[in-house]
Order: C-alpha cells, then sequence, then structure tokens
C-alpha cells in the first residue's frame, strides 16, 4: 500500500480545486493568452487525478494528447479511470518528479500547478521542465502566493485582517522557507526564476476564481463550498484550540509569545468561519499565480 502522502489526501485535492478556476478563463488563456492553435503534446509535472488534463485537454486543438507523471499509486488509478471514457490520447507513468529522466526537447508543452511549492528544489525541477520542453515550447507553471491569499479572503461579519496578525503569519513562512526550502510564495518569484533560466515572453496572471459563500446559495453547495473554504481558506479545524496550535508554532520558529499571538488569531477567525453557524458570508480569492514562458 503506497505511503505517498498525497495519496492519502485525494478527496482533498479534488474537493479544492473547485477555488481556482472558472472555465471560460482557462478557455482564455489557452486560446488568447498562451495562443495554442495547433496539437501539442503536454506533459504535467505533479499530475496528481490528472485535473489539468482533465481542464485542458477539452480546450486545446484536435489531435492533442496528454501525459501525466505522479508518484502516487491512488491518484494515478483514479487519473486511468477518469480518462478511460474519455476521447483524449492520455498517459500516466508513474515516477519521482525528483528522479524522472525525460527525452530532452519531447514535449510541447510542460506544465505544474500546486507543485514546486512543496519542493527543496524548485528551481531544478523547473529546469526539468524546460529541458523537457522543444525549442518554442512552452512552459507553465500554476503556484500559489501565499501572503497574498492571506489576504484575499473576507468575512463582513468578522474583520479577519483585524484579528490575524498577517506580520507574524509572513514571519512564520520565511521561517519554514529558511528550514525546509520549500517556497510559500514561490508563485510571484517564477517570473524571474524562468527569465534567469533562459525563457522568453515570460508573462503572469492570475487565477480568475472569486468564491462567494451566502444565504442563497443551495443547500448540497453551501455544504460543499463551506467544507473547501474552511479547510483551505482558514487553517484550522473548528475544534481546535490555541494550546493545540502553539506547539507545531514554536517548533517551526516563532516565540512563545509569537505563537501565542498567532494562534488565538487563526482560532478565533476558524470558529468565526463556522457558516453552519450564526456568520452568512465569506468571500475568498486563491488568486495562484500563472507564470508562462516560451523556450
Amino acid at each position: 500500500m503506497s505511503t505517498y502522502y498525497w495519496d492519502e489526501r485525494l478527496d482533498y485535492l479534488l474537493r479544492n480545486r473547485l477555488l481556482y478556476w472558472n472555465d471560460d478563463y482557462l478557455e482564455f488563456l489557452v486560446s488568447r493568452v498562451w495562443a495554442i492553435t495547433d496539437s501539442v503534446h503536454v506533459v504535467d509535472f505533479g499530475c496528481g487525478y490528472g485535473y489539468l488534463g482533465l481542464k485542458l485537454l477539452p480546450l486545446l486543438p484536435a489531435g492533442s494528447k496528454y501525459t501525466g507523471i505522479d508518484r502516487g499509486d491512488k491518484l494515478l488509478a483514479t487519473a486511468r479511470r477518469l480518462f478511460e471514457e474519455l476521447p483524449h490520447e492520455a498517459e500516466f507513468i508513474r515516477a519521482d518528479i525528483n528522479t524522472v529522466e525525460l527525452a530532452e526537447n519531447d514535449y510541447d508543452v510542460a506544465i505544474c500547478q500546486a507543485l514546486l511549492v512543496h519542493l527543496p528544489n524548485a528551481q531544478e525541477v523547473l529546469a526539468k521542465m524546460i529541458r523537457a520542453v522543444r525549442p518554442q515550447g512552452m512552459v507553465i507553471a500554476i503556484e500559489p502566493h501565499r501572503n497574498g491569499f492571506a489576504v484575499n479572503q473576507y468575512i463582513p461579519e468578522f474583520e479577519t485582517l483585524d484579528t490575524v496578525n498577517l506580520d507574524l503569519l509572513f514571519k512564520l513562512r520565511e521561517l519554514d522557507r529558511a528550514r525546509t526550502g520549500c517556497d510559500g510564495n514561490i508563485g510571484i518569484k517564477l517570473p524571474v526564476y524562468m527569465q534567469e533560466l533562459g525563457l522568453r515572453n515570460v508573462g503572469c496572471r492570475v487565477t480568475d476564481r472569486v468564491n462567494f459563500y451566502h444565504p442563497d446559495l443551495p443547500d448540497a453547495e453551501k455544504e460543499r463550498l463551506y467544507s473547501v473554504l474552511h479547510e483551505e481558506a482558514f487553517g484550522s479545524p473548528i475544534d481546535r484550540d490555541v494550546a493545540a496550535l502553539i506547539p507545531n508554532l514554536t517548533a517551526r520558529g516563532l516565540s512563545g509569545e509569537e505563537a501565542r499571538e498567532l494562534a488565538a488569531g487563526i482560532c478565533a477567525t476558524s470558529h468565526s468561519a463556522d457558516t453552519r453557524g450564526n456568520l452568512c458570508h465569506i468571500l475568498q480569492a486563491a488568486n495562484m499565480m500563472i507564470t508562462y514562458g516560451t523556450k
């Protein structure tokens, strides 16, 4: 049985992708921004259950192909099941992104989503993506800027930004980066990295979806959106308390006083975001950074 972390988070991945995109915006990117007019072979680094392939293949010119690479057995089994009835050519490779060897200049587009943010060697993997595409091919990375994400949420009945000390939250992310090498704000830095690695015509957009939880939503949509918003945006289950969060925060480098202040703010916001109780509204925009360039 696989012990790969993301294999055990498949349900979370299936839920949280709804936070990022409106389908018409992705169609706009394909046709107007990336201007893909001929069939292409796309390789997806860290493909998970094939989400990007499911979204992209219906929008790409006829004859386009998709190759997904991931190390998760459950993720790839789900991907193969989702694709088996579709009229698109797709294959999946079980491999570790860090060690997989791909032929150089073999693909037209290399893409990833929420992959580099989890890697201490993100620029090395980005360079591998560049090597995989042919001259004139495109590299696309969709990655978070978590400091920006922290301020892109609003509960009118509860002033989130007055409660969570953003300076401490940003400090925590820098401590995490120094300790692990993984950069939660890599999305905002990727245009520089791509240019430094030799890509041309580097550009950057953000994902467009703004999620609005409100009283008039159908009950099923309320439950679905509430669950993923609370898990993704507010970060602390409502049954956690301040004392439970402090050890994690001090282990990550905050002082005891800093940890208590940040934990109190996170828990207050988390409890107040329990929209199945008294609150009626949440607005949130993930604004994942979409960076792209041409080899």
